[in-house]
């Protein structure tokens, strides 16, 4: 055995003190945001409406490459941070392969998620403006208990539009949010404006990241002293996430490892994109090489059957336009997809880098995602989030293909969490009731011709 210990862990005074913004190294920049109304480039006031101010500018700047952390953040960071980078020995042995597998665990604090991150930060921020509190959506929940945490926290309000299919089947994460004193709401509900129209046109709806986003909006803009946050897609999570990623480096670059694979689940991008950013920024300047790969759900497949174009960010069209992969912000997957990873587009930064060849995707369907779960579970002893299985699932099958070649590969992936939230699931998974559902091209065709018109891209152009 290597003299690598299984969990690398780093001093307090090793948490970066700034955050790394991969959009100064990239040579293409991400399209900006639109205004859904002028088809205008958002200005920094427009997105003040809707954002904390100090978050809009975040989410504009695209040419500074770190951008400070507060010390308030920090010291909020130190509860939990920072996190362990872990060499997956037990699991080496236990598929024979000349890979070495390096897994970043981001399950170490209550949320059981990477979503704290960026939490955290947007409270502050938020506290810092004066607000009275905030609103948001959240999908399988690890955003809204992570939320609820740092509001909690901060003393502010919380208000979380939870996904319907997921408020009923994860009832204990929304009691999490609820004793953090969150105020929780299945999502599309009758509180909203937006949410009755969507009622009225879909009454069976399952609900969606989208309607959740929609509703969650607008309960931001109807209420006194409140903004919207939101915790995956947006160039300021990434920003914010961005520490798992300078961690891991960290981590490795004390024992001279340099990961040839780097692997991340990608539903909205906040994970993938804060794992990879301070490794795309070596390959984007030229200095070093990494193979960066996506790995999302085959029944919500943005990446690998999405269209390269301006959407709505919700399913309400109230938010402003993005260019991203996207399934059409109709799109509504179907209410047996259960392993997280629901929203219908993905992060215009990860978009551009896709589009750009600097990294690929993969979808995989979600029994081959539990089966991994539960393989990693009893050879790991950590029971993951059904998301960060996703990324199992494919750290597994590249080092099977080691075996197979007789290659020695480097892995790094992305343990977003755990999985205690998720039994219901797990449930349906060991009683053999879970199925795979992949949408058809006739499914998929209704949310592409729900695409904003198409000469968006020449409006900026001009």
């Amino acid at each position: 055995m290597e003299n690598i210990p299984y969990k690398i862990y780093l001093s307090e005074s090793e948490i970066p003190k700034q955050w790394y913004n991969v959009r100064a190294d990239m040579k293409n920049k991400p399209a900006p945001l639109l205004n859904p109304e002028t088809l205008k480039p958002m200005t920094l006031e427009e997105l003040s409406g809707v954002f904390c101010t100090e978050l809009a500018a975040q989410e504009l700047n695209d040419t500074d490459p770190y951008i400070d952390i507060p010390d308030e953040i920090r010291d909020f960071y130190k509860m939990y941070r920072p996190a362990p980078l872990v060499r997956a020995y037990c699991l080496e042995k236990y598929l024979d392969t000349p890979a070495k597998i390096y897994y970043k665990f981001e399950g170490n604090n209550t949320s059981g998620s990477h979503k704290l991150n960026s939490a955290i930060a947007q409270a502050y921020y938020a506290k810092k403006q004066g607000l009275k509190g905030v609103t948001t959506e959240t999908g399988a929940g690890q955003w809204g208990t992570a939320l609820s945490m740092a509001c909690a926290y901060l003393g502010l309000d919380c208000k979380v539009f939870m996904v319907k299919c997921s408020y009923e089947q994860k009832p204990f994460r929304r009691e999490v949010m609820r004793t953090y004193g969150a105020d929780v709401t299945p999502s599309p509900s009758e509180t909203t404006e937006v949410g009755r129209k969507i009622l009225a046109k879909h009454p069976d709806t399952s609900g969606s990241l989208g309607c959740a986003i929609s509703e969650a909006v607008e309960a931001a803009v109807k209420s006194e002293r409140y903004r919207y946050v939101l915790g995956s897609v947006l160039s300021q999570v990434l920003l914010h996430q961005s520490i798992i990623g300078l961690e891991a480096k960290t981590a490795l670059d004390k024992y001279g490892v340099k990961p040839d694979m780097i692997i991340g689940c990608a539903g909205g991008g906040s994970n993938l994109g804060g794992l990879i950013s301070p490794f795309m920024g070596e390959k984007l300047r030229g200095e070093k090489d990494y193979e960066f790969v996506a790995v999302e759900p085959a029944s919500c497949p943005s990446f690998t059957r999405g269209k390269y174009a301006y959407d709505f960010c919700d399913t309400g069209m109230v938010c402003p336009l993005a260019k991203m992969y996207t399934l059409g912000s109709g799109f509504i997957p179907s209410a047996s997809h259960a392993g997280g990873l629901r929203y219908h587009g993905m992060s215009s930064v990860l978009s551009q880098l896709y589009d750009d060849g600097l990294m690929t995707a993969r979808s995989v369907t979600q029994t081959e995602v539990f089966e991994a779960a539960r393989q990693f579970a009893r050879i790991e002893g950590i029971l993951p989030a059904p998301e960060s299985s996703h990324a199992i699932r494919v750290a597994i099958d590249e080092a099977v293909k080691c075996k197979e070649t007789g290659e020695e590969k480097t892995i790094l992936f992305g343990l977003t969490g755990t999985g205690y939230f998720d039994m219901v699931a797990y449930q349906r998974f060991n009683d053999g009731q879970m199925g795979d559902y992949i949408p058809t091209d006739e499914d998929l065709k209704a949310g592409f011709e729900g695409l904003p018109n198409t000469n968006f891209d020449r409006v900026i152009e001009k």
